[in-house]
């Protein structure tokens, strides 16, 4: 079985380079420490995953607002969240061949690698350094965000000015994160350089545990209708973690992680935090940032943490869809999340006439939908390729077409063909995806 999924892995990943979803970093320089470029269709899918979160957790609730912080603050954020003393990994280094791993992600007490004794643990801080301005000197040190919810604290105050909310309400962010990973790996599921799409809640001070718990599970419901609704994957491929009391996180009450069931076993995807008021009461030292209505008291709001990778999400989505059938791989992606949306075919490429109605057609639907244009090879071979990048339907321009203006459109996953007529294209698309 393990034979099996690595396999599997491997596959994907090929499929990613060659048709163009992920490609390896600084390749022609023979790459860079696990790091990934998104290709033409990585970033249509990558984006349609986005813009599906932005959707539903913004702009379609009426308690939540969005922001788009810097990578770079100033570093007494830091200091003040706690990253700089407490956000580290032990750290283990072989005597032998001078291999570094975490201690906690390995199995026995030796080098993986080489069998060889390990050195003692020490604890490695994974904030990436860096200097702004032209000296490099401790005056100038800064580090790139290891989150992006910071951000949303320390902007807590100016959200709250500008947009009058109340509490509970929510601030949304999608953004880049970086740390300094002593052993990523795994394809794009463990990189340096990361996108998160984050959510930090503000509730009340809860005067009992049930008063944060119903927005706990308020929120846990809605990780599990995004997996579900909006990327199509299978509930039951992910498994709920209740993370340990002694292994959370400085900043945590109660943590959630939501894993899903990839190829080289069973990771975290998703997580759920309840933070408490730790950030706020960090931040705002001298005083609550937040008045209440009633009793005009300054206070400190509650907070509950849900985040996405949006990495992960790429990757869970192509495990789930990635199927491969008797004569064909195919991706059997949500439409809605497709790269394209359809693909326009002229049957023959040598029938000028075939091709200017395919192009005139092409034209049209793209104002409304993401479309390819393939005029290569058979049409059965046409097919399958964009049966391999997810593609949910094609249209295929024939000699009928230019009889009686019908299209045969055909179905990704079913393979199924019917005639429409082209002027009922647009709206069988749109129901469709």
């Amino acid at each position: 079985m393990a034979k099996t999924n690595a396999e599997l892995m491997e596959k994907i990943v090929s499929l990613c380079k060659r048709r163009g979803f992920v490609f390896p970093g600084s390749e022609i320089y023979g790459g860079l420490a696990n790091s990934w470029d998104y290709g033409p269709l990585g970033v249509e899918l990558k984006n349609n995953i986005k813009n599906a979160w932005w959707k539903k957790f913004v702009q379609q609730r009426d308690d939540m607002v969005g922001i788009d912080a810097a990578l770079i603050m100033n570093p007494k954020v830091w200091e003040s969240s706690g990253h700089l003393s407490n956000f580290s990994d032990p750290l283990v280094e072989c005597k032998k061949c001078h291999h570094r791993f975490r201690e906690d992600q390995l199995e026995e007490k030796k080098c993986p690698d080489c069998g060889g004794e390990l050195m003692f643990a020490k604890q490695f801080n994974l904030m990436l350094k860096t200097f702004l301005g032209p000296v490099d000197d401790e005056s100038a040190i800064v580090y790139f965000r290891p989150e992006t919810a910071q951000a949303m604290f320390v902007d807590f105050k100016n959200v709250l000015d500008t947009t009058r909310r109340k509490l509970p309400f929510g601030i949304g962010q999608i953004g880049k994160a970086f740390r300094n990973e002593i052993t990523p790996g795994n394809f794009i599921f463990r990189t340096r350089e990361f996108e998160q799409m984050e959510i930090e809640y503000f509730i009340q001070p809860p005067k009992k545990e049930e008063d944060w718990n119903s927005a706990f599970e308020m929120w846990r419901g809605e990780i599990k209708n995004w997996v579900t609704d909006a990327l199509g994957i299978n509930w039951e491929r992910i498994h709920e973690l209740e993370v340990p009391k002694d292994e959370l996180a400085h900043y945590s009450k109660r943590t959630m992680d939501f894993e899903y069931h990839f190829p080289f076993g069973v990771s975290e995807l998703y997580g759920l935090a309840y933070r408490t008021d730790f950030d706020l009461k960090n931040h705002y030292k001298n005083q609550g940032p937040y008045e209440d209505l009633d009793s005009g008291e300054k206070i400190y709001p509650h907070v509950i943490e849900p985040t996405w990778g949006v990495d992960r999400s790429v990757l869970a989505v192509l495990c789930e869809a990635y199927v491969e059938e008797e004569e064909r791989v195919v991706l059997k992606l949500k439409p809605s999340l497709a790269p394209y949306k359809v693909a326009v075919f002229p049957l023959l490429k040598n029938k000028p006439e075939l091709v200017a109605r395919a192009q005139e057609i092409f034209s049209s639907l793209k104002k409304y939908f993401t479309v390819a244009f393939d005029d290569r090879g058979n049409i059965g071979k046409r097919y399958y390729s964009q049966d391999e990048i997810g593609t949910p339907f094609c249209v295929t321009i024939d000699f009928e077409t230019l009889e009686n203006d019908t299209v045969t459109i055909r179905d990704r996953d079913t393979m199924k063909q019917q005639r429409i007529k082209i002027e009922e294209l647009k709206n069988y698309l749109n129901e469709h995806i």
